[in-house]
């Protein structure tokens, strides 16, 4: 049998990059990275699953590793779980449908931050940024009226009472927290929460709005506002 060869260690003092290391079974996904935040300043080294991952983390000495909820070989949690036994480099976990469990087990194992996948690069990015120089930023929580919702551990709570959302319902508050006061179009819902241009699919939206206001309380729909033609607003309740 051919045993997996560690990679020879990375001297942290001749860096002249940060360095991110991506454990994700996609090379797409992998590569697109590579190119996009390469352009920023900070190296990729991609891998396909977490032994891989493991082995990366103790020879390159990452900055920050971004898994993949989905990570084979090794899970995600298990390799979060691993990692924390020797370092403390921040870990960002990519999640997506159906990974709502899996974050909250990874957050309690001690990744810094969830982030959606299909990944979105300028929401990465300073996900990405603020770890490397240890902005104690990082954990972000945003406030509407009595909706507290909190970006890295997935929590949102309603007048302090925790309330669970499936994973896209609270991509959708988190994008209209994230432009509160504002109306924002149907089309940039679908750019910005789904990760599509598909204009016909309003009714995707319709429904998880509606089902996002009956979690939140919003049983008169001035939480979050409907705007005829348009799309949505959300306002704090006066």
């Amino acid at each position: 049998m051919i045993q997996p060869q560690a990679a020879p260690e990375v001297d942290e003092d001749t860096r002249t990059a940060p360095i991110l290391l991506v454990a994700d079974p996609e090379p797409a996904l992998v590569d697109e990275l590579t190119v996009i935040l390469g352009k920023e300043g900070v190296e990729v080294t991609g891998v396909a699953d977490g032994a891989q991952a493991l082995l990366q983390a103790g020879a390159l000495r990452p900055d920050v590793v971004l898994v993949s909820a989905s990570l084979p070989v090794i899970g995600a949690v298990e390799f979060i779980r691993a990692v924390r036994l020797t370092r403390a480099v921040p870990v960002l976990l990519g999640v997506g449908e159906g990974h709502a469990e899996q974050a909250v087990q990874a957050l309690a194992a001690g990744a810094t931050a969830c982030v959606a996948r299909p990944y979105r690069v300028p929401e990465l990015l300073p996900l990405v940024q603020a770890a490397i120089v240890g902005d104690p930023g990082v954990r972000r929580t945003l406030v509407v009226g009595n909706v507290e919702l909190d970006v890295n551990a997935y929590q949102v709570k309603v007048d302090g009472r925790i309330v669970h959302l499936p994973l896209r319902e609270f991509e959708l508050l988190h994008y209209l927290m994230r432009n509160a006061q504002r109306t924002v179009t149907r089309e940039q819902i679908m750019r910005h929460v789904w990760n599509s241009t598909d204009t016909t699919s309003t009714n995707t939206i319709a429904v998880h709005v509606k089902r996002l206001r009956a979690r939140l309380g919003d049983t008169d729909d001035q939480l979050i506002q409907t705007v005829r033609g348009v799309g949505y607003r959300l306002v704090e309740r006066s």
